[in-house]
């Protein structure tokens, strides 16, 4: 690429905003078997709305108008459920239970949802790459449904603002201490001045490093905001362990060829993708509820621990 055509995508990617959100959901589930047998893990509900619903109305809160579902087999129900239910409506409606219906018209009235087939699960990249002729030429956001965060401000609309005003790609990172940042993609970063330690200029990504080896304790958590050049680079890479297409790879790769910046959000995170994760973030929405609140409080208040 020569220095006139990276100067003429940086123009038009300032003037563009960020509309569409690509929501990988191939994955089999496997931690949450037997439950995720016949129904996909994004569709487990943490009260009464699945896990994958948290995420579509943080993008929705964020201004993206556009959702780009990655499925595989056995996701249907994830299809059904952001689409119209004209039976179910229409039961509703002659039993009298307004409430009801409005809550189920807003699910298929929220947005406009397209889904693309991942027909093997090949990574987070490959999930990604197969979304290229939707995304086309613009920028766009990726989220990890499992990482459903509690925030007053959306954690994807937290992003929007830094890449508003850097025109790169930006990734969400949280402070992760001890052993446990062997878990995460880890990023070697440096602090941007003025930032208050929140904006890191990213360096580079290691991914799942042992304790001894990680160059920070900053976490690489599901929320991304990315620029159409990943796409080349994850055209550009080989596959790794298993014939998968990693988007920390990719993530590597558009550092050779543009920066990229990696914010410390605010919010608290669950990982809805672990069996403790889910029922800590269950527990935590429950006794959010006006509805539900007061007396599960009191609920837990009475068990003896």
């Amino acid at each position: 690429m020569t220095n006139d055509e990276r100067r003429t995508n940086g123009e038009r990617r300032k003037v563009q905003k960020v509309r569409k959100a690509i929501f990988p959901a191939a994955g089999l589930g496997t931690r949450f078997l037997p439950a995720t047998k016949a129904q996909p893990k994004e569709m487990l509900p943490l009260v009464d709305k699945p896990i994958i619903q948290y995420g579509v109305e943080e993008a929705l809160a964020a201004g993206c108008d556009q959702i780009i579902m990655i499925t595989g087999r056995g996701k249907s129900a994830i299809e059904d459920h952001f689409d119209v239910s004209y039976e179910l409506e229409k039961m509703l409606e002659e039993k009298g239970k307004y409430d009801l219906l409005k809550i189920v018209r807003q699910i298929s009235d929220m947005i406009y949802v397209a889904y693309v087939r991942q027909k093997e699960a090949l990574g987070l990249g490959h999930a990604v790459l197969t979304a290229r002729e939707l995304i086309g030429d613009e920028p766009f956001a990726t989220l990890l449904a499992d990482d459903v965060i509690d925030a007053k401000v959306p954690v994807l609309k937290q992003l929007m603002k830094v890449f508003d005003e850097k025109h790169c790609s930006v990734i969400a990172t949280q402070v992760v201490d001890g052993r446990a940042i062997s878990s995460y993609g880890v990023l070697k970063a440096k602090e941007v001045s003025g930032s208050g330690g929140k904006l890191y200029e990213v360096l580079d990504l290691v991914e799942k490093p042992k304790f001894e080896d990680a160059p920070s304790n900053l976490a690489v958590i599901g929320r991304y905001i990315l620029t159409p050049t990943i796409f080349e680079t994850l055209s550009d890479i080989k596959p790794g362990a298993g014939g998968e297409l990693q988007l920390t790879d990719g993530l590597r790769g558009l550092l050779q060829r543009e920066k990229l910046y990696a914010y410390v959000y605010e919010g608290r995170r669950f990982d809805a993708g672990d069996k403790l994760g889910f029922l800590k973030a269950t527990v935590d929405f429950a006794l959010k509820r006006e509805d539900l609140g007061g007396e599960f409080r009191e609920y837990l208040k009475s068990l003896k621990l």
